[in-house]
């Protein structure tokens, strides 16, 4: 027989009754019943109840196994009794009698129990983390995770692509986030950097000759933490193709997010990726106040500026007098309460707003009435009007915001997904998918009045250098994003391989074309050579599988992640160096205290 087992935890069935097996794994709960011990053993692959009574020639030793020790038993299987039978587990049929025990890894006094749901502070379960990650919840994230990313491999070699690996170190170069550098020993006050993305590498694969390429790429990026974004590094599918339109990438990579979906969706309905919404960045903005719109919640925001301007309501009136302001409203289907309005004037005002405005709708006297202050203001025919506009009835409402689209469209999609929720207008049972495209390449800084990048600088113009010659927050991008539920999920663009048209967008930038060559010599030295047109993506696969796993926050699918400020607290990083590294790298610290 095997040194360990015969059988993992999840194996035994009703056939191996009267069979001698060997078992290992962990302690996962001990119940003492009359003086017959039970033990639930667990391994990776299921649990399976052992027993020992006081003829078994090891039951001193069972007695002393506490929870969490790693243990080896040999025994006989034997059938449970029917009304004993649990059919929630593999080998609930099942039972093994305990004729030997060894002990394989004793467990001291545990920091978090692995059995049961409790609740820990993150800081214990990050420190504890190997004792965390034995709990059934994460082990099953894991699972998902590791087949997620074989099925997406799968799915890219079975339409064609291949997968190339792209250097972990290489030069700095700004991808919108800081980077990670790493010091030269070699080459005395250099810094090499880890990559933000392959952005460079690939489309270089593709001025190589290399038809289609993808990756499941680390990225590491210095980056401030939220609940949807590690703090470090993350995982992409990044894939680059030449010869392609924008349709293309989308043809490309729409069905192979969707079969991910589809498999590990637990049944949520994904509909068809050629009935996916296709949505400017500028109306995704006004709809929904974000580019990352949840599709699930079917409110859709409104301008409704005309009924405001001239009007009784004075602050919205004064607001309109002043140039690119607007008057935005969000609907409320079935929110039609004072109680319910007033509860999203108070969330607005925890939100840094004076306040939202509203209009709820009700029947008096057997008749359609708008209620509320901005009612009274604005009057019933400009009121009729928007409620016509906004296609409401009796019971429904209406929510106001008004300014600069950038003073209030965060607080709007915010007030937005609030009001699916609380209004229970969310389809729940739905990964809803939508491509979010037209990005504007260019920005004005209000207060300075310099002209940025907004987005990508690498994407190719719409209108090429006709374009680039107008005005430059006119010019679209040939840039665009997936989002589903509220996440970005993949963001890509057809690249600009043309040297004249990269320099033209950077000297719009503010950047000459000394900068740029120093900051992509290697990238613009090659598309001197025949560059292919070429374009591609990158989907985040912390995020789907944070989507398919039912997960808020993105450390309960990362195996080992860094806390909120970035620290490995089981590992001890980041650490100082010894003064030996220091000298070597002809590096030293300064306080800053």
């Amino acid at each position: 027989m095997h040194d360990y087992r015969s059988h993992t935890c999840a194996d035994l069935k009703i056939e191996d009754v009267g069979n001698n097996v060997r078992l290992s794994g962990w302690v996962h709960r001990i119940r003492d019943h009359g003086g017959v011990l039970f033990v639930d053993l667990r391994d990776h692959y299921g649990v399976t109840q052992v027993l020992c009574d006081p003829d078994s020639p090891v039951f001193s030793q069972v007695e002393n196994v506490r929870s969490e020790w790693c243990i080896r038993i040999d025994g006989e299987v034997k059938a449970r009794d029917p009304d004993l039978i649990n059919s929630k587990i593999s080998t609930g049929a099942i039972e093994v009698f305990i004729r030997d025990i060894e002990v394989l890894g004793a467990s001291a006094e545990l920091p978090l129990i692995v059995f049961g749901d409790q609740e820990y502070p993150e800081e214990t379960r990050l420190r504890y983390r190997y004792l965390d990650l034995r709990r059934e919840v994460m082990q099953q994230n894991m699972k998902l995770r590791a087949d997620v990313i074989a099925s997406i491999r799968r799915g890219m070699w079975d339409i064609g692509f291949r997968e190339y690996q792209t250097p972990i170190i290489t030069a700095s170069s700004p991808e919108g986030a800081r980077d990670f550098l790493v010091p030269s020993r070699l080459h005395e006050g250099k810094f090499y950097a880890l990559p933000q993305a392959p952005q460079q590498f690939k489309q270089l694969i593709m001025v190589s000759g290399f038809d289609k390429y993808f990756q499941i790429a680390p990225c590491f990026r210095d980056e401030d933490p939220r609940a949807d974004r590690s703090p470090t590094d993350f995982y992409q599918l990044d894939l680059e193709m030449s010869f392609v339109t924008q349709q293309d990438v989308f043809n490309t990579i729409s069905p192979v997010i969707a079969d991910i979906f589809k498999e590990f969706g637990g049944g949520k309905v994904v509909d068809e990726p050629e009935n996916w919404e296709v949505i400017s960045y500028r109306d995704a903005a006004v709809w929904y106040g974000t580019d990352k719109p949840d599709l699930r919640n079917p409110i859709k925001m409104q301008d409704v500026s005309q009924h405001f301007r001239n009007s009784g309501f004075a602050i919205f009136s004064n607001i309109l007098e002043k140039d690119g302001t607007e008057i935005r409203a969000i609907p409320a289907p079935g929110g039609g309460s004072r109680k319910f309005c007033d509860r999203m004037n108070s969330f607005a005002q925890k939100e840094g707003l004076p306040g939202m405005g509203y209009i709820f709708w009700r029947e008096s006297d057997g008749n359609l009435e708008a209620a509320g202050p901005l009612a009274k203001n604005i009057g019933p025919e400009r009121t009729e009007a928007i409620r016509d506009q906004l296609g409401l009835g009796i019971g429904d409402a209406a929510f106001f915001l008004g300014g600069t689209p950038k003073t209030f469209e965060r607080v709007a999609g915010k007030a937005r997904d609030v009001i699916g929720d609380e209004l229970k207008l969310v389809d729940t049972n739905r990964f809803a998918f939508a491509w979010i495209v037209d990005f504007p390449i260019f920005e004005k800084d209000d207060e300075t009045g310099k002209i940025d990048f907004e987005h990508n600088p690498f994407s190719m113009p719409q209108g090429g250098l006709d374009a680039l010659n107008g005005d430059p927050l006119s010019v679209l991008g040939y840039q665009y994003d997936l989002a589903c539920n509220g996440s970005e999920l993949v963001s890509g663009a057809i690249r600009n391989h043309q040297p004249e048209l990269m320099f033209k967008a950077f000297e719009i930038a503010g950047y000459g074309e000394d900068e740029v060559r120093k900051r992509f010599g290697g990238m613009v030295n090659a598309f001197q050579f025949g560059a292919p047109p070429h374009g591609g993506c990158a989907a985040g696969i912390d995020r789907i599988v944070m989507l398919l796993a039912d997960q808020e926050n993105i450390r309960e699918i990362i195996m080992f992640p860094m806390n909120q400020r970035a620290e490995d607290l089981m590992m001890g990083a980041p650490s100082e160096p010894t003064s030996d590294q220091l000298m070597e790298l002809n590096l030293r610290t300064i306080s800053s205290s």
